[in-house]
């Protein structure tokens, strides 16, 4: 037996049809304001205008004849929660003449998704109609369910559109990747989220009008959807409702944060308070006050902060407040950053989470800022001049008579490793912009710092003496396992 899905008639009614427009109006009118304020046709689907534009690939699956060749068989729509991925689906089963058959997989399995194609293949054969599957959460499928789409895609015995909200170069077969057109859904913008609130307020299919919405709970009704179109209307929903048991005529803000039970943070994020909670971030990982920052971080989460801006922030704290400190923390930054990109809220809390704690706890050292600033600030006020004659480049025809690397000495070739030659212009010959602190694992490269410039400036007063043959450098490595001075 096929599985049923909400467009489905009543059992006993005979075959599958497209839709019936009573019966959809009927099984949508008690369902809740998300569902029943979906778009019908792609025009009224807020946002992703380059989804929508003429010509694009899911309007051409929109507009196209059953049977025709002119379109991708198979579409994966990316993008976070509730950008409409379940809603484009709709609008394309809607707008064609196919079949439309749904799955959730993370109730479906195998045996569902023969059954849907057993059915698409009978219905094929017996009328010539084709049939439109919508697999939600394909990324939960394992390899093998999803081997199980391979040749209905491959033969067009059903078109397969699958929602994620995880990379799909990561959780989708490449043989199913390779037999769709992948489409990327951006997160919401608050005037996006705006106009679907509006909507929702004013159309019979939503509140039609019941109630109004003051500013302040509009605000703080943006700030926790995030970008989240369901969010922000199982919000308004659960707010009118609570306004009407109030005998209220408009949701207040605190209507709406007693209707969620979550209070709105006051976070603007175009305003002081962006800037503001971001700095206190990251001033509290500077101080290594893990609890504060932490705190911090949640404020920006719970705000609906952009994710990569945090994982920015972290990013350059991660070389600005720690560098060679704990070499690991830039590597812990950026790993954090990548994951951001990969999973998104919620579970990008997590990484940021780690990230943050790590960096709070690393020992501080701002070495490798300064020495930078200071560098930059020297080539800046003129002190740059010729590079030396013997570090020149000498590879091109003519080189050797203008004098260029001549007598260079090859570091490899010497018992240290270290050749102690001029390598700065004269302009800065003997300046020192990096200054390494005593914390964490940079007291190890202070150490190994004085012992190469020794080296290399032998007899500069301002230097520490020459170290031994067994204090040299190429007898340590350093803490990361970087290549050492050789």
């Amino acid at each position: 037996m096929e599985p049923e899905t909400l467009f489905d008639p009543p059992p006993g009614s005979g075959p599958p049809t497209l839709f019936d427009a009573a019966g959809r109006e009927r099984a949508e009118a008690g369902a809740p304001l998300a569902v029943r304020m979906r778009p019908r046709v792609l025009d009224e689907v807020v946002g992703q205008e380059k989804l929508r534009h003429p010509g694009s690939p899911l309007r051409r699956l929109v507009e196209a004849a059953p049977g025709s060749r002119a379109v991708p068989a198979s579409v994966i729509l990316w993008g976070p929660p509730g950008t409409g991925k379940t809603t484009l689906a709709y609008v394309v089963a809607r707008s064609t003449a196919r079949v439309f058959r749904e799955l959730s997989a993370i109730t479906a399995g195998v045996k569902e998704v023969r059954a849907v194609i057993d059915g698409a293949r009978r219905e094929l054969g017996m009328s010539g109609r084709e049939t439109l599957l919508f697999l939600d959460e394909i990324h939960r499928f394992s390899k093998a369910q999803q081997d199980s789409l391979l040749p209905a895609v491959e033969n067009r015995w059903v078109t397969l559109i699958a929602a994620t909200t995880e990379n799909p170069y990561f959780s989708v077969i490449s043989p199913l990747m390779s037999r769709s057109l992948l489409l990327t859904l951006e997160p919401l913008d608050e005037a996006d989220v705006n106009t679907l609130i509006d909507r929702a307020l004013t159309d019979e299919r939503g509140l039609g009008g019941a109630v109004g919405l003051d500013p302040d709970a509009r605000a703080d009704l943006l700030r926790l959807a995030g970008g989240d179109a369901r969010k922000a209307l199982t919000a308004l929903e659960a707010a009118a409702g609570a306004a009407k048991d109030q005998d209220l005529a408009t949701v207040s803000a605190q209507v709406l944060a007693q209707a969620v039970d979550r209070a709105a943070v006051r976070y603007d994020r175009d305003g002081d308070q962006h800037y503001d909670v971001a700095s206190a971030l990251i001033k509290s990982i500077r101080g290594s006050d893990v609890d504060a920052a932490l705190h911090y971080l949640a404020r920006m989460v719970e705000a609906g902060e952009d994710p990569r801006f945090i994982a920015r922030r972290l990013v350059i704290s991660a070389s600005e407040d720690i560098g060679l400190a704990d070499p690991s923390a830039l590597p812990t930054a950026v790993a954090a950053m990548q994951a951001v990109s990969f999973i998104g809220w919620p579970e990008a809390r997590i990484s940021l989470a780690q990230a943050v704690i790590a960096l709070a706890l690393a020992p501080k050292s701002n070495a490798a800022c300064l020495a930078i600033d200071a560098a930059l600030a020297d080539v800046r006020g003129g002190l740059a001049g010729p590079v030396p004659p013997h570090l020149r480049d000498g590879h091109y025809k003519g080189a050797a008579k203008l004098g260029h690397a001549q007598g260079y000495i090859y570091p490899h070739n010497e018992p240290t490793g270290v050749a102690a030659q001029q390598y700065a212009p004269d302009a800065i010959h003997g300046k020192r912009y990096y200054n390494p602190s005593r914390h964490g694992v940079e007291e190890r490269y202070a150490d190994r710092v004085e012992k190469i410039r020794a080296l290399l400036s032998p007899r500069d007063p301002g230097s520490a003496t020459p170290p031994d043959a067994e204090s040299s450098p190429d007898t340590e490595s350093t803490p990361d396992g970087q290549p050492t001075a050789d």
